[in-house]
């Protein structure tokens, strides 16, 4: 699973620009969920091979006063700490040492937690007094950075994820087809069932072989089997381990949820048909997509609304969700085991759409077809031509379509290439890529 780094520090010593600089985005915030307004945003970051999750927190006063909101956002950079593999404590080069900067440092290193201590907003300076007094916090090596100018920050990445023996990863790690055991996480909203759902799920496969401790915030993937084909099952909500309810420091943990839809093979977003479809589950089900996963949809607790409300949620799904339209949807009543069978037909089609093998001649055999019925659209004095596709990547499928003039198809055409392509390869369930490469004129150039 992606390492998680948080970042920590009083306010104003550039964790927000830290953050953005390590994920390479102005706007990084990949999960903004209801009850964590004010507190710690999540973001992916990448250097190399190398993948992580980032965690940006508010400021931080670990004694602040309970009822205020001080103490609320100490509480959320407290969980922060808490599901990170490593932490890069920032203090302000420029304004040097503070009372506040000690109590933090205490609380760090009384938790014992990996953490790595950055001076930010060092540009232009020499590692003179300014920087000496640093090593006073008791936390090692003081690492001068700039994050509004980038200097310095590839250098603490990389110390953070040695830190924590994150290796490079082998070019051909991904396992693909070649790992025939399923990876499957359920993920949702707190409350929307998924407990309930794999309870019932492990009560009917009496196969579940033994409970396997995850990664150090104790996700937990369960292997078992069901008709012969072997899944791993990605838990986000707290599996009942050994007659003991599995507890996380909060009930829900953004961080688990993220990685488990980053480490499955296919995932199976749960609905909650009495609330419809929330800003929490939009979030996730952009983050799905974003990630590329195979996707099953399910709305449990169907047996619980009257038609009314049913087509609310219907039409909630179709707005609010309607970027998943590819996916499989499901009603299911998991209390009362209605329905919960055919979603594994759903799952093993969207695995096996991720992993499709698309030959060449076939897909511009279907592009051909797509043009002659019809054509892109004429951009002032150039007419796309879209020659021949062949598939870039697998899990999620990519189509690279090569031609001239390629940069004026449409968005429009794209979606409708796409429904073309899902249609004669049967790519339920799996998020398509469509790539357009436009060949070099050798004459453009020329006078």
């Amino acid at each position: 699973m992606k390492p998680v780094i948080a970042l920590v520090g009083r306010p104003n010593v550039g964790k927000s620009t830290l953050f953005n600089r390590m994920t390479k985005s102005r706007d990084a915030i990949v999960a903004d969920f209801a009850g964590l307004t004010r507190d710690r945003h999540y973001g992916n970051g990448r250097q190399g091979r190398r993948e992580f999750i980032v965690i940006d927190t508010g400021g931080f006063e670990p004694d602040a006063g309970t009822g205020s909101i001080f103490r609320e956002m100490a509480r959320q950079t407290q969980q922060a700490v808490a599901e990170a593999d490593v932490v890069i404590f920032v203090v302000d080069a420029r304004e040097g040492l503070s009372a506040q900067d000690h109590d933090i440092a205490n609380y760090l290193r009384r938790l014992g937690k990996s953490t790595i201590l950055a001076a930010n907003k060092a540009e232009g300076m020499k590692e003179g007094q300014q920087l000496t007094d640093f090593y006073e916090l008791g936390l090692g090596e003081v690492h001068a950075v700039s994050a509004a100018h980038g200097q310095g920050i590839r250098g603490l990445v990389d110390l953070a994820l040695d830190s924590i023996g994150i290796p490079e990863p082998d070019e051909d790690e991904d396992g693909g087809e070649e790992n025939k055991t399923i990876k499957l996480a359920v993920a949702g909203r707190p409350n929307v069932g998924k407990s309930t759902l794999i309870n019932t799920w492990l009560g009917e496969e009496r196969l579940v072989a033994f409970d396997l401790p995850g990664t150090t915030r104790d996700a937990i993937s369960v292997p078992f089997e069901r008709d012969g084909q072997t899944y791993e099952l990605i838990d986000t909500a707290g599996l009942r381990r050994k007659g003991k309810v599995f507890e996380a420091i909060e009930k829900f943990s953004v961080v688990k949820t993220l990685q488990a839809i980053e480490s499955a093979n296919v995932v199976l977003l749960l609905l909650d048909a009495t609330q419809g479809v929330t800003d929490q589950d939009a979030h996730i089900a952009g983050y799905i997509l974003e990630s590329g996963r195979a996707v099953v949809i399910a709305i449990n607790k169907w047996d619980a609304v009257d038609d009314y409300q049913r087509e609310l949620v219907l039409r909630s799904v179709e707005t609010r969700l309607g970027f998943l339209k590819f996916a499989a949807l499901h009603y299911i009543s998991a209390i009362k085991r209605q329905g919960v069978g055919p979603l594994w037909k759903s799952i093993a089609q969207a695995y096996a759409a991720a992993n499709c093998k698309m030959p060449t001649p076939a897909l511009t055999r279907a592009l051909h077809e797509a043009v002659q019925f019809q054509a892109p659209k004429r951009s002032g004095m150039y007419r796309p031509k879209l020659r021949y596709a062949h598939q870039g990547g697998m899990n999620p499928p990519v189509v690279v379509v090569h031609g001239n003039s390629l940069e004026h198809v449409t968005d429009a055409y794209k979606r409708y290439l796409e429904g073309r392509l899902r249609k004669i390869f049967n790519l339920t369930g799996t998020p398509l890529r469509i790539e357009m490469k436009t060949s070099h004129n050798p004459y453009a150039d020329k006078d």
